[in-house]
């Protein structure tokens, strides 16, 4: 692995001074209430072998994204940026040109919105919706799936109604590791797999098992994953600093590592660092 370039395809960043993070107010999200900036990602990144890493919007606001974007654009770390438009707007397409037009604009390789939080569990089969990715699609852009596992036929049928627009999975949509609950999530995530142009990250995973968790836990979940996606359409991702929560950024990766030990070298080296660096198209925007 140390000749292949190392990519952590989904981690966080906030400022509480700058930007409110009023999803922390939740007492048990009291131990990340405090800031993470890229000082604090590449210190745990470099003691991980990590060489290059893509950020993730935090809120729906546009704002957030232009401010990642300049930080991306003077780091030689993050890479790329998912951010956030309103894809019900008219507008989507406008939004794009505006964040790609101001500093650090090329980094912008996604986008991202909180369907996990939509009490609609159809939201992303909407005509407004559909017709947002549709402006992400021809902008030549990603869309990572945040979504839980009852949304998962939505987002079947909205990746099927866009064939020729990667969809990009998040934390495997959040499966009940901790309550063990197999079903509806096993059989979403086998369907959406069957379309090709889904990827899926190894991400969040930990926090779904809770703060006791162990590498026995999630293996059933990686296994899914292996079996529906393979190693060509997976990535891993810390979703620090959320992940710590229930274990440290040198903990989730060593559980990866872990996990993905029965993997050829160009498997493994796809999962760490191929397939982001293939979907993103990092360094080539």
């Amino acid at each position: 692995m140390n000749a292949v370039i190392r990519v952590d395809a989904h981690h966080h960043l906030w400022d509480l001074a700058a930007r409110p993070q009023d999803w922390l107010d939740e007492p048990a999200l009291a131990p990340i209430r405090r800031d993470y900036g890229q000082d604090d990602l590449r210190a745990v990144t470099t003691a991980a072998g990590v060489d290059a890493t893509v950020l993730v919007q935090v809120l729906p606001d546009i704002d957030e994204t232009a401010e990642f974007l300049a930080l991306a654009g003077k780091s030689d770390l993050i890479a790329g940026v998912v951010g956030w438009v309103d894809l019900t707007a008219p507008d989507v397409a406008e939004q794009l040109d505006r964040l790609r037009s101001g500093p650090g604009g090329d980094r912008l390789v996604g986008v991202r919105h909180l369907v996990q939080s939509e009490p609609d569990p159809e939201w992303l089969t909407r005509p407004d919706v559909l017709a947002g990715l549709r402006a992400v699609r021809d902008a030549g852009l990603v869309y990572d799936l945040l979504t839980r596992p009852h949304q998962l036929p939505a987002a079947v049928r909205a990746v099927r109604a866009l064939p020729d627009l990667v969809f990009v999975l998040d934390h495997l949509s959040k499966p009940d590791i901790a309550g063990g609950s197999w079903e509806p999530w096993a059989s979403g995530i086998a369907e959406l797999a069957a379309e090709p142009n889904v990827v899926a990250k190894l991400s969040g995973l930990v926090t779904e098992a809770g703060p006791l968790w162990t590498v026995e836990e999630l293996w059933p979940f990686v296994d899914v994953a292996l079996e529906a996606f393979g190693p060509e359409r997976l990535a891993v991702g810390s979703d620090w600093p959320v992940c710590l929560l229930a274990a440290s950024y040198a903990e989730v990766v060593g559980a990866a590592e872990e996990l993905t030990a029965s993997l050829g070298d160009a498997e493994r080296a796809a999962v760490f660092g191929g397939t982001a660096t293939r979907v993103y198209r990092l360094g080539q925007r």
